[in-house]
């Protein structure tokens, strides 16, 4: 078969054989397609994402996301078409999960990335310069990729030349919530990824986000995912 020639010639001379074998393959495009229209809805992305951490029922998932149980149903239907979650029973009561596939799990990494990359930002804050918004960026980089330290407001205001008071006003101005929370935040995520995919024990999960304390980090963390270091890794290893 003839490569084939394209009608504007840019100046490449590379071959284009793959590229267009691959894009007959439509069938697989087609897959990937289905399986982004079931994460098209900010709902659906949502309670896909809390089953990623915990396993749970309709009534209560219908409570942390604040809507219907009707429209908890729908949503968990089609994600559970999409094979993206799995359910059991245990008497009348069924439990939702995260189907335990490497589609989903790359998934869950996907949607936590983007929401680490672009953090959301508060746009009622326009009375900031460029010059604020450029220093929070980087303060918050500096911040998430130090989550094993313990950094103070003086130290970070030492650092990016910022008065203490100011930084944490025009922070929270962005990010919605004060540095510590936000940060707290990042750190009971970062510590999930590790209990999930590692084999790290407790206390090095800790460390890396910052604890030094077992006990205080297990009670951070049942606090942000409502159960215990070891029953959310025990349930992500079932």
């Amino acid at each position: 078969m003839s490569e084939l020639e394209l009608p504007h010639d840019h100046g490449s001379h590379r071959s284009i054989d793959y590229i267009e074998k691959e894009l007959e393959k439509t069938e697989s495009f087609a897959i990937v397609s289905e399986v982004f229209k079931k994460l098209s809805d900010m709902t659906r992305i949502r309670i896909f994402w809390l089953l990623c951490h915990m396993e749970e029922c309709v009534i209560n998932i219908s409570a942390l996301l604040k809507i219907s149980s009707p429209a908890t149903s729908h949503h968990l239907r089609t994600l559970k078409e999409g094979n993206l979650i799995t359910f059991r029973r245990e008497g009348k009561e069924v439990y939702y999960r995260a189907a335990d596939t490497e589609e989903a799990q790359l998934l869950h990494k996907m949607i936590e990335r983007v929401m680490e990359i672009s953090c959301p930002k508060n746009t009622n804050s326009n009375n900031l310069n460029q010059s604020q918004y450029d220093i929070m960026e980087n303060v918050h980089t500096y911040l998430t990729e130090h989550l094993s330290e313990r950094i103070t407001i003086e130290e970070l205001s030492r650092k990016f030349l910022m008065n203490p008071t100011t930084l944490k006003q025009v922070f929270k101005n962005i990010y919605g919530n004060s540095i510590a929370a936000h940060i707290k935040e990042h750190r009971m995520e970062k510590a999930a990824e590790l209990l999930r995919e590692t084999d790290e024990s407790i206390l090095e999960a800790a460390q890396e986000v910052g604890y030094e304390s077992q006990s205080k980090f297990s009670e951070a963390f049942k606090e942000h995912f409502n159960m215990l270091p070891k029953e959310y890794r025990k349930e992500k290893k079932k």
